[in-house]
């Protein structure tokens, strides 16, 4: 054997060794990972409990129904010093009308952002500007948005006949500025997907630039959008720093009819009820916090049903 052949002769007994080690390894931390979440979730249901549930822990039937009467409770309930009577309704109608009104807001012009450069934007200086920027701010903490929300949209720098205020509508643009980098940069990721081929075919078959983008690039492209806004939208749902700096209350009794209003949001009233002294207020916080992961769920999983129905007829 030559000097070359022996360097580059593979190793099949290490390699036959390093393979299954990998394997176990990437095992061990997938199992760790979901090990954590279950144990955060169990200790988040035992305190919601407030300790072991009444009944045996096999008892599955009645141990959902009682966690299911739990939350029915809080959700209906409102702020309250009383913790028996306290609960999150004005607070989840706030965070809801939130999440419409970033949906409204803030996926437009992130997916329209996104489309701009990836089929638009000409290569060069700027758009390598612009994408770098755009990188940069999906790492920036969420408080940073908090102040620069308060300063622009709840006191416009001083100019009281423009400025918001702490409304809903000051949240609302406040968080659509947060998860802005986030839909612009899945949207781009989303249409590099999409075949080069594809485009080629529409061009050559006589359509123009927004034909080929809206009937062919972004029906293939949309399973990979959808998964950035839910993603967007699930982070805003759950900020609780951002809406604290632009004014959302910490107390109020009702809930907002309109985007001019004083609001609430769910996990502002969780940080409120998980400061207080008394220990009973942890059982509310720890409702509170299954609340928000119903919600996070039921949004992700209508996200799975819109991206598969849309796969299906690719």
């Amino acid at each position: 054997m030559t000097s070359a052949e022996s360097r580059f002769h593979p190793d099949r007994a290490a390699r036959r060794l390093v393979g299954p080690i990998f394997g176990a390894a990437c095992l061990a931390a997938t199992c760790t990972g979901v090990l954590a979440l279950v144990i955060l979730l169990g200790a988040i249901v035992a305190a919601a409990l407030q300790g072991p549930p009444h009944n045996p822990w096999y008892a599955l039937g009645p141990n959902l129904r009682e966690l299911a009467g739990l939350v029915q409770k809080l959700a209906l309930g409102v702020q309250s010093s009383n913790p028996a009577r306290a609960g999150y309704r004005v607070g989840l109608a706030g965070s809801l009308w939130l999440l419409g009104l970033v949906a409204v807001v803030g996926i437009p012009i992130g997916v329209g952002a996104g489309v701009f450069l990836e089929e638009y934007a000409p290569p060069g200086r700027l758009r390598r500007i612009v994408q770098t920027n755009i990188a940069n701010l999906a790492g920036v903490p969420s408080i940073v948005y908090g102040i620069l929300g308060l300063a622009l949209f709840v006191r416009a720098f001083g100019v009281k006949a423009v400025a918001l205020g702490p409304t809903l509508l000051a949240g609302v643009l406040t968080l659509s500025l947060l998860i802005l980098p986030i839909v612009v940069i899945t949207t781009q990721e989303a249409l590099r997907a999409v075949p080069r081929s594809l485009r080629q075919a529409a061009l050559a078959l006589g359509a123009t630039r927004w034909q080929m983008i809206r009937d062919h690039v972004l029906p293939s492209a949309l399973p990979g959008i959808m998964t950035g806004t839910i993603l967007g939208l699930s982070r805003a749902i759950g900020e609780t720093a951002p809406l604290l700096m632009v004014g959302a209350a910490g107390s109020l009794l009702q809930a907002p009819k309109g985007p001019l209003d004083r609001y609430s949001a769910l996990p502002v009233e969780i940080y409120n009820y998980a400061k207080e002294p008394d220990t009973r207020f942890q059982m509310v916080a720890a409702g509170g916090i299954l609340i928000l992961v119903a919600l996070l769920l039921t949004m992700n999983a209508a996200a799975i049903v819109i991206r598969n129905r849309f796969r299906r007829y690719d």
